[in-house]
């Protein structure tokens, strides 16, 4: 049986409620996404070492149930890159990177690759430049059940000497559940968050 996805791109909470009201009996799926212009590595005259991270803040609580994950990146070796996405809890997916005695290809960018559990093709069955959708190295499910709200942060490592490039935007694709589940998931999420103590007199 299929399952209906709406989808919002939420600015705040109050969009995001609306449009949850909105939608009974459907998954939601709120579309945050931000342009960049980051070198990769970073720091002039370097061509091996980490791009500053790409951030996107996520306003909102919101419990998961799946993520996606878009990017662009001009580079003239994609095979050097290390691609991570961290939630804002420190939890960390591999996106993909390569291993130089098994997997060594000449070829360029990631253009609108999208990174998705669900799609048929592994990004290690893929070729430059990287279009389309890919199952990344390792499973985006971890995020599952967490809370979206906070800083998501895209690193790139360019592991080896020479290349360099650019990374130019970043997508995030965050599942919820239909509006009554989301609402009582929220509900608990707030009643477990720990209370600041006041001072004693």
């Amino acid at each position: 049986m299929s399952v209906h996805k709406t989808v919002v791109s939420p600015l705040i909470l109050t969009i995001v409620t609306g449009c949850l009201t909105a939608a009974a009996h459907a998954d939601v799926v709120c579309t945050y996404s931000r342009s960049f212009n980051l070198p990769i590595p970073s720091g002039a005259g370097n061509t091996r070492g980490w791009m500053t991270d790409a951030v996107i803040d996520i306003p909102s609580h919101l419990i998961i149930t799946d993520v996606d994950v878009s990017i662009d990146v001009s580079h003239s070796k994609v095979f050097d890159l290390q691609v991570y996405l961290e939630s804002p809890s420190g939890s960390k997916v591999l996106l993909n990177m390569y291993d130089p005695f098994t997997g060594y290809f000449d070829g360029e960018d990631y253009q609108g690759t999208q990174f998705d559990d669900e799609a048929l093709q592994s990004i290690e069955q893929g070729s430059a430049p990287f279009t389309g959708t890919y199952r990344p190295l390792s499973s985006l499910s971890v995020f599952d059940g967490q809370d979206a709200y906070g800083d998501w942060r895209l690193s790139v490592c360019d592991a080896y000497y020479a290349n360099t490039g650019r990374f130019t935007n970043f997508t995030l694709e965050i599942t919820v559940p239909e509006p009554a589940t989301a609402a009582f998931l929220t509900l608990g999420l707030l009643l477990i968050t720990p209370r600041r103590r006041s001072p004693k007199a």
